[in-house]
């Protein structure tokens, strides 16, 4: 079965492509089969999205629930959350625990594990915790924090059973640099975050295997004009991809602004959302933790300490586009720079051969249409 959907446009990390009679992209079963500008092939059915834009489906690599599903819940609520973000364009996604007991993290990084095998829109596990920082450790509950010793190590790559994608860790904790080397030669991209590092331990973070930088500026020290701290470590390492959430609540976008500036092609937009994604605001819970929601806003019961966000993609690229940043960037950050992060190939581009993942967008880069290997969204 072909599909042709017909555009006003293309865009992806490439850049923003349209003719005199508009753009398309065929698709064949799961994969783009071809992709381009004027004149358009046959298909079996042709679906006409008048004057959208058709981007490459976004990728997430940090999302801990969505439309009141939590992904520590269980399969049926993974399943959930997860199809709430692919309603707003989110077609590929890495799932993100929080701090817990190492048992139920290698509980549920085991279902993750069989639920790659029948669903390739699962891209894996990332482990947020439980090698945190105390003092860093923001929604997390410190009762399940602890240092990276060589046999918790050793026991949660096994249960991933290959599908532990990426770890976010404390380098100063004592293993800290060992765990990073570890995880890195297991093929883990090892992150740092909800760290107290100062400039001279992301560094070596950083030369010890770890390739991200978590939610840069949250739970870990800011610049400061003579401590440069983590995130300027990272700006200056190549290497290294850094997380944002942009919301206009977790960074301020004038902050944001300058990050992206700084970083050109490396900057990762995330969600890192909580089940109150696309939900409205109400009481929520992030792992064993209660939430609070308020415009928006999701904050620790009781206290003003941010647990997660409320974000979806299209947000993201929204505000990303309203700070000012090229479109193609946009929808870079929201692609190839996050699956390249994790050193998966052939996503994020409307490429033959790719995934037949497609998200419409309207003038004002709104999601109208999502297809997710091949399939519409409904």
């Amino acid at each position: 079965m072909t599909t042709l959907l017909r555009a006003a446009g293309l865009i992806d990390e490439r850049g923003e492509r349209a003719g005199a009679g508009g753009a398309w992209a065929l698709i064949d079963g799961d994969v783009i089969r071809a992709t381009g500008t004027g004149e358009a092939p046959d298909a079996d059915a042709t679906v006409d999205l008048g004057d959208a834009t058709l981007a490459p489906g976004f990728v997430d690599i940090h999302v801990h629930g969505g439309g009141g599903h939590s992904v520590d819940g269980g399969a049926a609520e993974l399943e959930g959350a997860l199809a709430a973000h692919r309603a707003h364009g989110t077609t590929r996604s890495m799932v993100s625990f929080v701090s817990a007991p190492l048992a139920e993290l290698r509980e549920g990084i085991a279902e993750v594990a069989e639920l790659t095998t029948r669903d390739p829109r699962v891209l894996g596990s990332h482990l947020e915790g439980p090698f945190l920082a105390p003092a860093r450790r923001g929604a997390h509950d410190e009762s399940f924090l602890r240092h990276p010793d060589p046999e918790s190590v050793e026991g949660l790559i096994e249960a991933a059973a290959g599908t532990l994608r990426q770890v976010t860790l404390a380098p100063e904790l004592p293993g800290g640099l060992e765990a990073i080397a570890r995880f890195a030669d297991a093929g883990v991209v090892p992150a740092v975050g909800h760290t107290e590092a100062d400039e001279q331990t992301a560094r070596a973070a950083f030369d010890a295997g770890a390739r991200v930088l978590t939610h840069a500026f949250n739970a870990m020290p800011g610049i400061g004009h003579r401590a440069p701290g983590p995130v300027v470590a990272a700006i200056d390492d190549e290497r290294i991809t850094l997380e944002l959430v942009l919301d206009g609540l977790h960074v301020h976008p004038h902050v944001a602004k300058l990050l992206w500036d700084a970083a050109p092609g490396r900057v990762a937009l995330i969600t890192d959302a909580m089940s109150a994604a696309a939900e409205a605001d109400g009481d929520y819970r992030l792992g064993t933790l209660n939430v609070t929601v308020r415009d928006g806003l999701a904050v620790l019961s009781g206290t003003q300490t941010i647990a997660g966000s409320t974000l979806t993609q299209d947000v993201a690229l929204r505000q990303a586009i309203a700070m000012g940043a090229m479109p193609a960037a946009a929808i870079a950050a929201l692609t190839t720079i996050p699956s390249r992060a994790l050193g998966i190939p052939g996503l994020g581009l409307l490429e033959p051969g790719y995934p037949a993942d497609v998200v419409a967008l309207d003038g004002a880069w709104n999601v109208t249409g999502v297809w997710s290997l091949g399939e519409r969204v409904e």
